[in-house]
Formats: structure tokens, C-alpha cells, sequence
């Protein structure tokens, strides 16, 4: 099942955009799941363009996970 959906809070003033006609946006995510995020001007879309991704599959030198078969039913 696809789902679009629209965000008209620009993220990077926490104001309401309106008359979105025009308006910069980006879209998040992929064709089954996305999200529109429109901003007021063309700095705040930048400003969110530019904030870092995180990669936190880099940092992983231990494992905190409980990763033990104890509780599976094996039948």
C-alpha cells in the first residue's frame, strides 16, 4: 500500500507554510512510503538539506543486544 503524505511545518522555522503554490520542498523516502516537506523560502530548504545524516551502522563496536534463542519455541 503506497502512502503519500504532506508536512506544510517547515521544519527549520517551525512555521506554517501556506499557499504552498511555489514554495521550495523536498521529498523524503520512497515511492510505497514519502513524505513532502515544503518550506517557507529556499534558505530553510537548504538549511534542512544541509543538516548531517546520521550513520550510526559505522559505530557499532559492541553489540547490547540480548541475541540468545532462550524463550524460542523450537517445535
Amino acid at each position: 500500500m503506497m502512502q503519500h503524505r504532506i508536512s506544510t511545518t517547515d521544519p527549520i522555522s517551525l512555521n506554517e507554510v501556506n499557499n504552498l503554490e511555489g514554495k521550495p520542498y523536498v521529498v523524503e523516502g520512497n515511492h510505497y512510503n514519502d513524505l513532502t516537506i515544503y518550506f517557507e523560502n529556499e534558505e530553510n530548504r537548504q538549511a534542512y538539506e544541509d543538516i548531517p545524516v546520521e550513520c550510526p551502522a559505522k559505530d557499532f563496536d559492541h553489540d547490547i543486544g540480548n541475541n540468545i534463542d532462550e524463550g524460542y519455541d523450537e517445535g
